[in-house]
């Protein structure tokens, strides 16, 4: 059974669909990519696999135990966020929020857990520091340790190299496909057609409604 499907699925607000007829399955372990023009509804499908708002019409459906809720997300920032005056450790273990259930305070084990995932992703130099000092690159990997702490299984990352130069940008491309050999599911939203091609198991173009070929 799929992790994910979209099913006659129609997206959009206040009753108005930007994007129709949409149909795919994530399975576990696939590196899903879905690609479009800027305006063209990625952003609203990604609010809809998060759950974030209802289908217009057909409908999201989670298999094989799997929930929205269990979905790490690294989100594009805002000029604001960039600057947000947190450390690092702070931020990461912030990934851990929708586990806390009643309690108010941080376990041992989800510190050990955030502190685990800055290591994954090369940043434990930077444990102490505030976010907002730190280069582009470095915030995206304080973000996909962040999301990393929030799921086991899928990863949502919406154009996680926007804005970042040539080299970083291979570098977190990199990074990303480390953890898809791992056997983390990723889902990712982007208009880098030429660099996605070289990672991606499966590119669903929102413009042709369906999977394009990828290599």
């Amino acid at each position: 059974m799929s992790l994910l499907a979209a099913k006659n699925l129609t997206v959009g607000y206040d009753g108005h669909g930007v994007l129709s007829d949409i149909n795919f399955e994530i399975n576990q372990g696939d590196y899903f990519c879905i690609v479009g023009e800027n305006g063209s509804g990625k952003t609203t499908l990604m609010k809809t696999i998060l759950g974030l708002q209802s289908p217009i019409e057909g409908k999201i459906e989670y298999g094989d135990g799997f929930s929205k809720n269990e979905i790490g997300y690294l989100p594009q920032q805002t000029e604001v966020q960039r600057d947000f005056p947190a450390s690092v450790f702070e931020i990461v273990l912030s990934g851990c929020q929708n586990s806390l259930g009643r309690r108010f305070f941080y376990s041992d084990e989800q510190k050990k857990l955030a502190y685990k995932n800055i290591k994954k992703m090369g940043i434990a130099d930077l444990k102490n520091r505030c976010y907002r000092e730190l280069s582009g690159g470095q915030q995206q990997r304080v973000l996909l340790a962040r999301a990393l702490c929030a799921t086991k299984r899928a990863l949502l990352l919406d154009e996680p190299v926007a804005g970042l130069d040539p080299n970083v940008t291979s570098e977190m491309y990199q990074l990303i496909k480390e953890l898809n050999d791992e056997g983390l599911t990723i889902i990712m939203i982007s208009h880098d057609i030429q660099n996605i091609q070289n990672y991606a198991s499966h590119i669903y173009d929102v413009n042709r409604g369906k999977e394009a070929p990828s290599c």
